[in-house]
């Protein structure tokens, strides 16, 4: 269970912030010697994914990581002002992410889309950078036509509901694209119609409420009996569906150890994904959700989630905030007490995720700051824990204070099942090692927490996107 340790507010995480971006520097100049795609990695095989002995490979699957090592160097910027950092995020954009734009094939699109064109577009209303009408109108019309592309990719379901389904098929509704909704959010923000057969039209905040539900329903569980392994909070990677009459038919994983244990990234995913609908559900009036079942019953589905999850990460964690990759990986048998001490990367049976801490201690301050109003007593509770694991990765054996290592944050998993992380000679297990997006939300998260203890936002969504106080 996550210690809450001794810090009270972003402001206490201050002091760390500032050696971070310094070795965030470092590692993205390290990053930028890649020759386009990479020397080390292969551009047939797709972009740079994970580390192997410090150097930056591509391991061809999905296209999901580019936007993350461009998005990174606009973060950069944004706590920084270094403008080489703009300037190579810009150009990158413009060179290499259009493809992504238009990707029919993959559930990916909040993660590349909104981490390039999206930060370049909040950047430039914040007024941070000089950018043309045309160039705004430009990543306006790429949010839009980002945000439709992902919504087409829909399977309807038996109950009425239906999911933006995972570049496994039709049957497939993965954990993860919780957080790529916010494609579909900023896409209906901008006012986009999306258009379909007979031009009948296709609403991309139905669409966005009707995967939130379906996810909750069928990937996370409250501890209501549903099945033997019902645990509240708990959550399934995957959920299958028959293609015929869209009915559900079981729980899967693919990167986790068995659709009835926790896989703590998918996990993570659930927390942030929530934590942020909740504030974009805050921008939307209540015109826009009456058609959809009203603002109550949405916005409780949604807390109830992001609460659940926020819980389990809490109570099923190290002190220190940083999850083992599975909460049942079976390593962890002969570990007594894992969850009652400190992770320990350098364990002989089950690797660390520390990808999965980057992500979830971002959900656990966001879910804090949105319950600041009607609950104090859980938003403390949620933001310590957010800061004390966000604390953690600031600090060695975490962040890579190596200077030709060319990842941020080290001792990442990507995909345990496949054999695909390295394992160092004289290990194992894999760990030493990084990948593009736990990089990029460990930095997403110092940059949240900074503006936090500077009494501002960092938002995509409503009136506080763009602005520039």
């Amino acid at each position: 269970m996550i210690d809450p340790g001794t810090l009270r507010n972003a402001k206490d995480l201050k002091p760390h912030l500032d050696r971070f971006w310094s070795v965030s520097a470092t590692a993205l100049d390290q990053l930028d010697q890649l020759d386009q795609l990479g020397q080390d990695a292969d551009p047939s095989t797709g972009a740079p994914v994970f580390t192997v002995d410090g150097r930056y490979t591509s391991r061809g699957w999905t296209e999901w990581t580019q936007g993350f090592q461009f998005g990174s160097a606009l973060l950069q910027f944004d706590a920084t002002g270094e403008e080489r950092f703009l300037e190579s995020g810009r150009a990158d954009t413009l060179a290499h992410m259009p493809v992504h734009l238009t990707h029919v094939g993959v559930h990916d699109h909040g993660f590349n889309n909104l981490s390039t064109y999206g930060n370049l577009w909040r950047l430039a209303r914040e007024g941070r950078f000089e950018a043309s009408a045309a160039e705004l109108a430009g990543w306006e019309l790429a949010l839009k036509v980002s945000g439709a592309v992902q919504a087409v990719r829909w399977s309807s379901t038996a109950d009425g509901d239906g999911f933006i389904y995972s570049f496994n098929g039709p049957h497939s509704l993965f954990a993860d694209t919780i957080r790529s909704l916010r494609s579909l959010a900023l896409a209906h923000q901008l006012g986009h119609r999306l258009l379909g057969e007979h031009d009948e039209p296709i609403g991309l905040l139905q669409r966005l409420v009707a995967h939130a539900r379906t996810t909750a329903r069928y990937n996370v569980y409250f501890g209501e009996g549903r099945d033997r392994y019902d645990v509240r909070g708990r959550v399934a990677h995957e959920s299958l569906f028959n293609t015929n009459d869209g009915r559900y038919r079981c729980a899967s994983t693919q990167q986790g150890y068995s659709p009835y244990t926790t896989w703590t990234r998918g996990l993570a995913w659930i927390m942030l994904g929530y934590a942020e609908l909740l504030e974009f559900l805050d921008s939307l009036d209540d015109a826009d959700l009456d058609p959809l079942g009203g603002r109550q019953p949405i916005a409780e589905m949604m807390l109830r989630t992001a609460r659940a999850s926020c819980d389990y990460y809490i109570e099923s964690t190290p002190t220190d905030g940083v999850p083992y990759w599975d909460t049942g990986a079976p390593g962890l048998a002969r570990m007594p007490g894992h969850d009652q001490r400190p992770a320990d990367p350098d364990n002989d049976h089950e690797p660390v995720d520390s990808s999965a801490a980057a992500i979830a201690c971002q959900a656990l301050l966001r879910l804090g700051r949105v319950l600041e109003e009607s609950d104090s007593d859980l938003s403390h509770r949620y933001t310590q824990a957010g800061l004390a694991t966000l604390a953690t990765l600031l600090e060695e054996p975490y962040l890579s204070t190596d200077p030709q290592h060319q990842g941020l944050l080290v001792h990442a998993v990507y995909h345990r099942p496949n054999g695909w992380d390295h394992v160092p000679e004289g290990s194992t297990i894999p760990r030493g090692e990084s990948c593009l997006w736990g990089d990029y939300h460990l930095r997403e998260a110092a940059l949240y927490v900074g503006r936090l203890a500077d009494g501002r936002d960092l938002t995509f969504f409503g009136a506080d996107a763009g602005d520039p106080s």
